[in-house]
């Protein structure tokens, strides 16, 4: 099967608007065909899930409010990356600002891109276990709830919709995955 080439070639950009997390592109861009077209997009500076597992196969989660949806939602742990930092320290640091538990031991599991029709965001998802539990270490403006469930308790939110948060629910299915024995191929850690 002959691959055609789709590359779209970058004519002009310009920032529509540049904030502290986000910041706002409008390129015109030269389609395969040779037409034009007009692309806006965000620069997001990745960031990093985190399923914790205790020692019982409950995983620790986050209830938070979520202002772009005006409600709570569950989640794992997450944040962004600060500048130069590697994945596995950004999840390291987030876990324990966000929840307090600390873990001495981390597996990379993937990256995911989550919203590839308009944002770069990229997030790398690890698997933290062996967990210690201590003081959290939120920011002034963070405010969550942290609570366990069992992972099948975890599951059923997500076929209820409960859970609709889309890291969480990719989170969730690698844990499933690797409690029932199966263990992802060996892959390059990014970090």
């Amino acid at each position: 099967m002959k691959r055609s080439d789709l590359t779209e070639k970058q004519l002009s950009s310009r920032t529509v608007y540049h904030g502290g997390l986000l910041h706002v592109k409008e390129d015109q861009v030269q389609l395969p065909n040779g037409k034009s077209a007009r692309r806006e997009y965000i620069l997001h500076p990745g960031a990093v899930v985190v399923i914790p597992l205790l020692a019982n196969g409950d995983v620790v989660l986050e209830r938070q409010f979520r202002y772009p949806l005006l409600r709570d939602l569950y989640e794992l742990p997450a944040g962004k990356l600060d500048g130069g930092e590697s994945p596995l320290v950004c999840g390291q640091r987030e876990l324990l600002e966000e929840t307090g538990y600390s873990a001495a031991k981390w597996q990379y599991l993937a990256t995911i891109h989550p919203c590839i029709g308009y944002s770069n965001e990229s997030m790398s998802l690890y698997l933290a276990q062996d967990l210690t539990e201590g003081a959290h270490q939120r920011e002034g403006d963070e405010f969550l709830e942290i609570f366990t469930l069992p992972m099948h308790e975890a599951l059923e939110w997500v076929r209820t919709g409960r859970i609709t948060d889309v890291k969480t629910v990719i989170g969730l299915f690698w844990a499933e995955k690797i409690l029932d024995g199966w263990l992802p191929p060996e892959i390059q850690n990014p970090a």
